[in-house]
């Protein structure tokens, strides 16, 4: 089912995360999802796909995540939608085998201490011919996008993976080359469908900016009210086009440089490999 391409717009106009806006629009366009199916996010956070989906393309939806904050933010946004959410582990999942005809398991798998068991359970809860939407972050990440922690490891080995300078490792345990992810889902059972590289050109600092300040200023209050209001990832619907607003500048600099993300080549660095697999 096609999704309202200008309203998908809207909603994600206030979205800094240039690389997370790919991976919605690439959802909806790998998974074609139906009122009729059943569909986990897996790994929820605070709901951000859960409300794409709820609000273009209604179906039965639910989220899980082991954050209790996260999931009551997640209900709050989705709830009037008929979405559901459920506490809970990635490895075990509390679901029947053979449960959901489509699973969005996106930027979660390099969180997992045993990407093994996670990718095995997700697996088990999808029905066969069901189709997985995976997304890991790459290896060969631009250099622009986390400069701190591409020097830090192409001169001494090492990276920063808590606080402000986390970057693109924050709290990840690995991250993954193209021929890693698709050698694991591949050994784990999986069927390929589409393989696509996601994010090369970026502001400097990008990830920095966006997670390490922006995130915790947003986050606790720190923002003047119109600020506020442009950077509120919920949202997108509401904004105001003020061309003055220091965060709309910055959405509209963002964006000019993503526009030269299209169609990108493996050969390159890239932020994001994203996947459409099947379950035979």
């Amino acid at each position: 089912m096609s999704v309202d391409q200008a309203r998908l717009t809207r909603l994600l106009q206030n979205e800094a995360d240039m690389a997370f806006k790919r991976r919605v629009r690439l959802m909806f366009q790998a998974l074609d999802i139906r009122p009729t199916d059943r569909v986990l996010d897996a790994g929820c956070g605070r709901g951000f796909f859960m409300k794409y989906v709820t609000e273009l393309a209604p179906c039965k939806l639910t989220g899980v995540d082991l954050d209790l904050e996260h999931l009551e933010i997640a209900l709050n946004q989705n709830r009037a939608k008929g979405a559901s959410v459920a506490r809970s582990y990635i490895d075990p999942l509390p679901f029947a085998d053979a449960t959901f005809d489509k699973i969005i398991f996106s930027e979660v798998l390099e969180h997992l201490p045993d990407d093994w068991g996670g990718l095995q359970e997700i697996k088990r809860v999808l029905k066969p011919n069901g189709l997985l939407f995976l997304t890991v972050p790459n290896h060969n990440y631009p250099f622009w996008w986390d400069p701190i922690n591409k020097t830090l490891e192409g001169v001494f080995h090492t990276h920063i993976q808590n606080g402000t300078f986390a970057g693109i490792w924050a709290n990840h345990e690995r991250l993954y080359y193209p021929e890693q992810i698709k050698a694991l889902v591949t050994r784990a059972g999986f069927e390929i469908r589409a393989f696509y590289p996601i994010l090369h050109y970026c502001f400097p600092f990008a990830h920095n900016l966006v997670y390490g300040l922006g995130k915790p200023l947003f986050e606790n209050g720190m923002l003047p009210q119109n600020m506020r209001a442009a950077a509120d990832r919920f949202g997108g619907e509401q904004a105001q086009a003020n061309g003055l607003n220091p965060v709309r500048v910055g959405l509209n600099l963002f964006n000019w440089i993503d526009s030269f993300n299209e169609n990108l080549s493996e050969n390159k660095s890239f932020m994001i490999n994203a996947l459409l697999l099947r379950k035979p």
